[in-house]
């Protein structure tokens, strides 16, 4: 896969350049010498309305004489950095701020139009070809007794506006040219803050399609990348823990399988090649059986914890009595009690004590937990199934006064086919899948389950069970 997300950036960075300068380059000189005219043009019409008002209406009215205007004209001109004429309406040129003073020298306008500028109060061009280059002119109408006496004109050099244009369009580009190189600190952050690190999460998720669910990495970010790398290393992390889980699940199956296996195939080929008497049959026979017995146990056990799991089990929940539950269990161990001599006391927090829960998966429960209770039992010793009420739940315990479990391995009870060394040396026939089955049938239940217990002194199960809306009714 090529990776060109980086690049495309750069493209765009680039081309969001080029492409900005072309529009600042372009649309901003008529942009802004447009503005300039305006400007302008509004400058110069109000200083010729005002000129027009005064001395131009005082040189028609006589009240001034035409020295003392061109005085003023003169020093208005230069102040407003253009040039002033008083026209009159044939076209006769009264005054003009660039030239001398001379009466006798008349200077005609031909063509002279002051509707020129048609709707707007100025206009740009030569001015009736009075000048060799392109000006900025505006016509203000001198008016005395109801009438107009002449024209008022003030033209300004378009030579200027142009420099004033390149000069501001200038400093536009000057400024796009800094805040495009200013702008790379954003590409120096999305290099630094984002692409780094999903070169960081795309090595890895590469890593992990090649089945290196072992390899970690960092992104040290609070924002959703960092996240996103987090949450990626947890996914791995417990996907590789769920391979080695699985490899361990398969190495325990296959060691659970085998040691049956070998111990049936042996005792069979004794039999078959005479190592063992026909006489002795019956007795390596009842081994043989007793082994087969393990087998469908095991099996059993396996297909009953395939089909719990916490999301999708189905339960039968009813309302039933557990101490009745309680009693029949513990009935149905006579016979292994009785082999040990072990005692299984029985106290019950009411005669009835109804609950709201699968009473199969429940009688599976009590079961695997007493079995537990009865192999890892001292001979001549007392098991204990106890009921209590707390906060409107039914805790059972189950304790026994038996081996006990290291400290060590009561976070590991729960998990497929652990077995302690304690366990293992005292019963061989376990599949280590019971206290599995205990914990997805109660979690299924959404109640909890925890295990005290001291090596050598004994151990205690307790679960919680859902009262009955019966049980609290009654209890009213």
């Amino acid at each position: 896969m090529r990776k060109t997300l980086y690049l495309k950036f750069l493209l765009a960075y680039l081309i969001f350049g080029i492409f900005g300068f072309i529009v600042v380059s372009t649309f901003s000189p008529g942009m802004v010498r447009d503005r300039l005219i305006k400007e302008n043009a509004e400058r110069l019409y109000a200083e010729a309305n005002l000129i027009s008002k005064t001395y131009a209406s005082e040189l028609y009215s006589s009240e001034i004489g035409l020295e003392t205007v061109k005085d003023e004209m003169d020093a208005l001109a230069i102040y407003m950095d253009s040039s002033i004429q008083i026209i009159n309406p044939s076209g006769r040129v009264v005054l003009n701020s660039q030239k001398r003073l001379n009466v006798e020298d008349v200077v005609i306008i031909e063509n002279f139009d002051p509707t020129v500028t048609g709707n707007s109060y100025y206009v740009v061009d030569r001015f009736f070809d009075t000048f060799d280059k392109q000006y900025l002119n505006v016509i203000v109408p001198i008016n005395s007794d109801f009438k107009v006496k002449g024209y008022v004109t003030m033209h300004y050099s378009m030579q200027k506006i142009d420099n004033s244009m390149n000069h501001m369009t200038g400093i536009f580009l000057v400024t796009f040219l800094i805040l495009f190189l200013l702008s790379m600190i954003i590409l120096i952050f999305f290099t630094e803050m984002v692409y780094l690190p999903l070169r960081k999460i795309t090595y890895a998720t590469e890593q992990y399609a090649q089945g290196n669910m072992h390899y970690e990495f960092q992104v040290d970010s609070d924002d959703e990348i960092g996240y996103l790398a987090a949450c990626l290393n947890y996914m791995a992390s417990e996907i590789a823990r769920a391979e080695d889980d699985q490899k361990k699940f398969v190495a325990n199956v296959s060691h659970d399988f085998r040691s049956p296996l070998t111990s049936i195939r042996g005792y069979l080929e004794a039999m078959l090649d005479g190592t063992i008497p026909p006489e002795m049959y019956e007795k390596y026979l009842n081994i043989v059986l007793n082994e087969t017995e393990r087998l469908t146990k095991l099996t059993n056990s396996l297909l009953t914890l395939n089909n719990l799991n916490t999301k999708g089990m189905l339960l039968d929940k009813t309302d039933f009595d557990i101490n009745q539950v309680i009693r029949g269990t513990a009935a149905s161990f006579e016979g292994s009690c009785r082999n040990k001599t072990i005692a299984i006391e029985v106290i019950l927090l009411e005669e009835e004590m109804y609950v709201n829960a699968d009473i199969e998966k429940i009688k599976q429960v009590l079961y695997n937990l007493l079995d537990n209770a009865i192999k890892f039992s001292h001979h001549n010793s007392v098991i204990t199934i106890e009921t209590s009420e707390k906060k409107n739940k039914l805790l059972v315990s189950v304790k026994d006064s038996g081996i006990g479990i290291p400290k060590d391995d009561l976070k590991l009870i729960w998990d497929r086919f652990y077995k302690s060394d304690l366990s293992r040396g005292k019963d061989k026939k376990g599949t280590g899948l019971g206290l599995s089955i205990v914990k997805e049938i109660i979690n299924a239940h959404g109640e909890n389950i925890n295990v005290v217990s001291t090596e050598g002194v004994g151990t205690e199960f307790v679960f919680t069970l859902s009262l009955s809306k019966k049980q609290n009714i009654n209890d009213i």
